[in-house]
């Protein structure tokens, strides 16, 4: 039996057109003689759906859209299609009203409906908010070409994450693996929505080779890829043979279907896509597909990047380049008195390099008329951080406004270590539609900066989707200019000004987070790891007290497995505190 294996890109409430894509892979699997169709968890509806699927008439829409699907489906193919489906029960039991399902279409009929059965609600997920578990093991039999039957049971995304074998523990009750290797099943499959995180997919197929030694018996993995959001997908489907041997994997971050053979009991061999090893490719990877998705699915054809000639702002406007093509791509300076004039060499260097247009608005003259229409209220007051942040919400207004002109998107610039402490000024740097690095410590984007360069020096500019005509590949080639890379960072709010003035050196900073928002660990426990008392108390108050402002800030495009997104969910009025134990006060006599 030849199964094919659709890694589409739906994007969310695009029914019909995520259908289109759905009828399109059928055609091409019929093509390369594929008996079944695998597309990706809630394939009809994209996913997270999330709130959408409150609305009954989204839920209507994908039944009637399902039952054409079916009709529209080539001959002799069967398609397990991902859906939302009502669940009848739930007036009379309390249950919720719907089901994360997998519909089995075949001869123009939807034949059986599978129900996933561990709904996850940690991190970005919510599940269990929308959801009724399935409670019943999901597999069917189906006959290949020639007749021959194969039991294939079916496990929709969470539901291949129990096995306590390989965590150590169960977070569910049930390992709806486990069962339907009870049930006699051929073969597994599993249809996933799975958001991706760095090295996840090393991960993924060491947990599915766990699997399939544990039980003898093959696993077909299908993934969706694109970005939805704040989450990426990196497809990355893969199916491993009964020994655990990768017998089939698409390539990472773009749509594929990919046929792989199950004959005599396994799965045959079959193209195998080389895996991202690479942590700097890995995350690049990401981002130029989360800015380019992002982009696409909300109507962008252009975004505007303000260029400080610093290297947030740098490696950002490369990313939107490699996304967009550069000439989509405005850079705009807006030096003040401080800024030096290197930072606006480096500036216009990088676009050139990139051969993106800029812009330059100079902010001198709207610093003096704030000073003068604040004249009278400041006076006798010291200048401080008040007027660096007025910097900063002048050039966040000039931003929004070519913005709101131009229908350009704005990429915010700011990085994860900013982020985490607050060093970043609401209505200002913080303006924008998309948060492209902010879940990338700072020290992680100089690592990406010079791991760009040398891949423009190899002459690979191209494969990183960065237009080849405008980065020569020879032995001098580079796209972040050298000086970007070693100079201090500053916000040049101030003569002289460097980051460090307000903050440890960016590799003690960037531990402490690490270890605080990553790990968990509490103040006392970094400071036993060796970092300065001081020095981590204060970064802790800094993390608590920067709340306000990441709830304000645009979403963030999630690499790490703790992101300032959707799945950060911490209090902003709080008296709790890492620095410290509670002390109870002493009761009233």
């Amino acid at each position: 039996m030849k199964i094919a294996i659709a890694q589409l890109n739906p994007t969310i409430g695009d029914v019909a057109n995520n259908a289109q894509q759905i009828l399109e892979a059928a055609q091409e699997a019929v093509a390369q003689g594929a008996r079944l169709l695998l597309t990706p968890e809630l394939s009809l509806c994209g996913y997270p759906p999330r709130d959408l699927v409150l609305r009954p008439s989204f839920v209507d829409l994908m039944q009637q859209t399902l039952q054409q699907i079916a009709q529209d489906l080539p001959e002799g193919l069967a398609a397990l299609v991902g859906t939302v489906a009502p669940n009848p029960d739930a007036k009379h039991t309390g249950q919720k009203p719907i089901y994360n399902s997998m519909a089995l279409l075949e001869s123009g009929q939807v034949k059986a409906i599978f129900h996933k059965r561990l709904l996850p609600t940690y991190d970005v997920f919510d599940d269990d908010r929308y959801f009724e578990s399935g409670t019943e093991p999901n597999h069917f039999v189906l006959d290949d070409i020639d007749g021959s039957p194969v039991h294939i049971g079916v496990t929709i995304c969470e539901d291949l994450w129990n096995d306590e074998g390989f965590w150590g523990q169960r977070a569910y009750p049930v390992n709806p693996t486990a069962e339907l290797i009870t049930a006699g099943v051929d073969l597994v499959v599993n249809l996933s929505g799975s958001p991706y995180t760095v090295g996840k997919q090393q991960l993924r197929e060491e947990m599915i080779r766990h699997a399939t030694q544990r039980h003898g018996c093959p696993i077909v993995y299908v993934n969706q890829v694109g970005s939805n959001d704040d989450l990426i997908f990196d497809g990355c489907s893969v199916c491993l043979n009964r020994q655990g041997a990768v017998v089939s994997r698409a390539a990472a971050f773009e749509p594929a279907l990919q046929v792989v053979d199950y004959q005599q009991g396994d799965l045959q061999p079959g193209a195998i896509a080389p895996l991202i090893t690479d942590t700097e490719a890995e995350i690049w990877s990401a981002l130029v597909l989360g800015v380019r998705d992002y982009a696409r699915k909300c109507g962008f054809k252009q975004t505007v990047v303000g260029l400080s000639g610093g290297i947030d702002s740098a490696i950002v406007m490369a990313i939107a380049a490699a996304a967009l093509g550069p000439q989509n791509v405005l850079g705009v300076l807006m030096p003040s008195p401080y800024s030096s004039d290197h930072s606006v060499r480096d500036a216009e260097k990088l676009a050139e390099n990139l051969g993106a247009p800029t812009q330059t608005l100079e902010i001198a003259p709207l610093m003096q008329g704030y000073d003068q229409v604040f004249d009278t209220l400041f006076a006798n007051t010291e200048e401080g951080v008040t007027e660096e942040n007025l910097q900063s919400r002048i050039r966040g207004n000039l931003l929004m406004a070519i913005s709101n002109k131009f229908g350009n998107l704005l990429l915010s610039t700011g990085n994860k270590s900013e982020m985490a402490v607050g060093y970043c000024t609401l209505n200002g740097d913080m303006n924008g539609g998309l948060a492209v690095i902010a879940d990338v410590p700072k020290t992680r984007v100089y690592a990406l900066c010079r791991w760009l360069n040398r891949q423009a020096k190899a002459g690979r500019a191209a494969h990183l989707g960065l237009i080849q005509g405008f980065i020569q590949p020879h032995a001098e080639a580079e796209i972040i200019p050298e000086n970007i890379l070693i100079k201090p960072p500053s916000a040049e709010l101030k003569p002289g000004q460097v980051d460090q003035d307000s903050l440890p050196s960016y590799d003690i900073l960037d531990d402490i987070l690490d270890r605080l928002v990553q790990q968990h660990q509490s103040a006392q426990e970094i400071i036993a790891a060796g970092h300065d008392a001081e020095v981590v108390n204060r970064g802790v108050r800094l993390v608590t007290r920067a709340e306000c402002k990441r709830r304000q800030a645009p979403p963030v495009l999630k690499v790490t497995d703790r992101a300032f997104g959707t799945g950060w969910r911490m209090p902003i009025a709080s008296r709790w505190s890492l620095t410290q134990p509670a002390r109870l006060k002493s009761p009233v006599t």
